[in-house]
C-alpha cells in the first residue's frame, strides 16, 4: 500500500523515532531523515518528535564519509516508537543480528520500523520485508533481489506499507519523512516543514529514483531515448543492432549515425558500457559467483566476459571482487 495524502487527526503524544546507525551509513539519507523532525517540532511550536541516534556498540557511529557521529545508546537499549536503519555502503557484509533483536522488540510493542538508503538489505536479511512493498537505493536493488527473489521489492523513491517504511536514501529520505509529518500531523506542517529545507516540491512516493534518461544523456531524441531504454531493459539477453533499429522504425545504419551524432559511439559500444556497468555493481554489491554475473549480463563466456570487463575497467573481474572484499575488510 502506498502513501497517501491523507491525514487522520494530528496525534497528540510526541513519537520517538529511533535511528540504527549501521557501520559505514550513509550520512545524507540519515540527515534528510532527522531534520525534518527537528523541523516539524519548530514549526508546530511543541515537541511532535523526540529522536534518538544508535549504534551497534554505543560508542560512536562512522558515517562513510568518515564522519564520527556520537550517539545515545547501544542498538539492544533503543525502544522507540519507530526504529528506521541507516544504511550505506557494503551493508552486506553487516552483522544483522544486534540490530534485528531491536527491530522484532519494537514490532511486539506495536512500533514501525524502516530503513533508508540500504538499510533494507538488512531488513530483508532478518526476514523483516516478507509480505510487505518495499525499495531500496536503486544501486543495490539486483543485489537485493538476486539474493532474496521472493520480495516485493521496486525502485520507488519510497514506501509505506503498514508498519513498515523503506526509502531509497539520499534527498528521497526527505520525502519518506513529510509524508510521515503529513500523514501524522496534517499537510500544512509538512508544507512549512519542506519550505524550511527549500524543498520545492514533496515528491510522490512513486516517483522514479534515477534521472530521466534524457537529462542524464543530455539528449532529446525520442527515437535515441527509446532505443537506450530497451538496451537497459534487456541486459541478460541483449537485442541486436538490426532489432534495435526496427523497435524504432530505422535501420541499423541510420541507428549507428543516430549513436555517433548524439552519444559519439557505436549502438554496441553503448550497450556494452551499461552491461558493463550492470556487472559491475553486481560484482560489488553481491556474492554471485562470477560467472553467473556474466550470464546475467549477456555476456557468453566466462574470458569474453573477463577481456571486455578489463578493457572497460582496465582489471578483471576477479581483481574487482578482491578489492572490494579487501575494502569491506579494512573498515
Amino acid at each position: 500500500m502506498r502513501a497517501t495524502s491523507s491525514a487522520p487527526a494530528p496525534i497528540e503524544r510526541a513519537r520517538t523515532v529511533g535511528f540504527l546507525l549501521i557501520d559505514r551509513f550513509s550520512m545524507i539519507a540519515f540527515c534528510s531523515a532527522i531534520e525534518p523532525l527537528r523541523l516539524a517540532n519548530r514549526a508546530a511550536g511543541r515537541e511532535l518528535y523526540g529522536y534518538r541516534v544508535y549504534s551497534e556498540d554505543g560508542q560512536g557511529a562512522r558515517a562513510s564519509n568518515g564522519l564520527l557521529v556520537s550517539v545515545d545508546g547501544a542498538f539492544p537499549e533503543a525502544c522507540d516508537d519507530v526504529l528506521i536503519v541507516c544504511g550505506g555502503v557494503d551493508i552486506q557484509a553487516a552483522d544483522p543480528r544486534q540490530a534485528t533483536t531491536a527491530l522484532r522488540r519494537a514490532l511486539t510493542r506495536g512500533g514501525v520500523i524502516g530503513s533508508v538508503c540500504t538499510g533494507a538489505y538488512l531488513l530483508a536479511k532478518a526476514g523483516l520485508l516478507d509480505g510487505y512493498r518495499a525499495t531500496i537505493h536503486w544501486e543495490n536493488l539486483e543485489g537485493l533481489l538476486s539474493e532474496h527473489a521472493e520480495l516485493d521489492v521496486g525502485s520507488d523513491l519510497f514506501e509505506i506499507d503498514r508498519n513498515r517504511m523503506t526509502c531509497a536514501g539520499g534527498a528521497a529520505a526527505t520525502d519518506m519523512m513529510l509524508a510521515v509529518i503529513g500523514r501524522d500531523h496534517g499537510a500544512e506542517i509538512a508544507s512549512e516543514v519542506a519550505d524550511q529545507l527549500i524543498h520545492h516540491r514533496i515528491r510522490d512516493a512513486g516517483e522514479r529514483q534515477r534521472m530521466d534518461l534524457r537529462m542524464s544523456l543530455g539528449v532529446a531524441h525520442p527515437k535515441l531515448l527509446k532505443v537506450v531504454q530497451l538496451m537497459q531493459d534487456n541486459v541478460a539477453e541483449p537485442l541486436s543492432n538490426h532489432d534495435l533499429a526496427d523497435a524504432v522504425h530505422l535501420s541499423a545504419r541510420q541507428l549507428e549515425r543516430l549513436f555517433f551524432k548524439y552519444l559519439s559511439q557505436s549502438p554496441a559500444k553503448h550497450y556494452l558500457k551499461i552491461r558493463l556497468d550492470r556487472a559491475r555493481n553486481l560484482i560489488r554489491q553481491t556474492a554471485l559467483p562470477l560467472l553467473t554475473i556474466a550470464m546475467d549480463c549477456g555476456f557468453t563466456s566466462a574470458s569474453h566476459f573477463s577481456k571486455a570487463y578489463v578493457d572497460h575497467f582496465g582489471q578483471p573481474p576477479s581483481a574487482e571482487r578482491k578489492a572490494t572484499q579487501r575494502f569491506v575488510k579494512a573498515g
